[in-house]
């Protein structure tokens, strides 16, 4: 009986699919908002009080998460706009890191790297799997963001690293991170490199991909940008974000297949 009631329970907890199908938007929105987070924090950071910065981005990644939460399903605007809120409120995170507490990045790159080593290990724990076809009851979704939270954090020092610490500059640190993120998708397709690693670890990639970009487009000349402001290119990579959306939205390219849903599509579900 007490068997009975706990699946009960459990069935009444679980929802629809909470994420997007794996496509190729998949990875062109979630390039746009990593370059969005990097420009929008640097130009908040610097056009305003940097505290007041970092409470507003707070206060809207809060927001975002709340309203993600409160869906039952995946919804590609509230989905996408809770993306954007963890690039914009990750990049200020990982920047206070190192300008506020003085913590060097390839620190602050290693700090970042365990606690999301940490995160993997107690999701799969207590979940018995990372596929992110499976996100379909609240503490599976618990887990998720504070994945993708952990990643936009390591993704930014790390991108940070390599263009000040080592000196690489962004474009070269830009077309760096292309590679990195290409290799688990050939590696995927050719060597049958583990499907969770592989998707995680071009994850992780897309945060210092997109924000060496955009740093490469908004930065200022005399440090190797092409000094189109932080906000023009904030702006524009806006507009690009919304019509991506909307065109998902009415589409619904995105949406997760019955199969998809049961963990199968991507291979990414690490069960035993």
């Amino acid at each position: 009986m007490d068997k009975f009631r706990s699946d009960a329970k459990n069935r009444g907890q679980r929802l629809l699919t909470k994420v997007p199908e794996i496509t190729i938007f998949f990875w062109i929105v979630k390039l746009l908002t990593t370059a969005t987070g990097e420009s929008t924090s640097d130009y908040l950071v610097y056009h305003m009080n940097p505290y007041l910065a970092v409470i507003l981005g707070g206060i809207g990644f809060v927001a975002a998460l709340i309203l993600q939460f409160a869906v039952r399903k995946y919804v590609a605007c509230v989905y996408w706009l809770l993306v954007t809120m963890v690039a914009i409120f990750g990049t200020m995170v990982a920047d206070a890191t190192h300008i506020v507490l003085g913590v060097p990045y390839y620190a602050s790159a290693i700090a970042f790297a365990v606690i999301l080593a940490v995160i993997f290990a107690a999701w799969y724990k207590v979940e018995k799997t990372l596929s992110i076809h499976s996100i379909n009851t609240h503490r599976r979704e618990m887990f998720y963001w504070a994945t993708v939270l952990s990643t936009f954090a390591l993704g930014t020092a790390t991108g940070d690293m390599t263009a000040m610490t080592l000196h690489l500059g962004y474009l070269t640190s830009g077309l760096l991170f292309a590679v990195l993120f290409l290799l688990p998708v050939v590696g995927y397709g050719l060597f049958g490199f583990n499907d969770v690693f592989a998707f995680w670890f071009a994850y992780v990639m897309t945060r210092p991909l997109g924000a060496s970009f955009a740093d490469w487009f908004g930065k200022s000349p005399s440090i190797g940008g092409l000094g189109y402001n932080e906000g023009l290119v904030s702006l524009v990579l806006a507009i690009v974000i919304v019509i991506f959306v909307g065109y998902l939205t009415v589409t619904r390219k995105d949406q997760q297949s019955s199969r998809a849903a049961r963990g199968f599509s991507q291979g990414l579900d690490v069960r035993p």
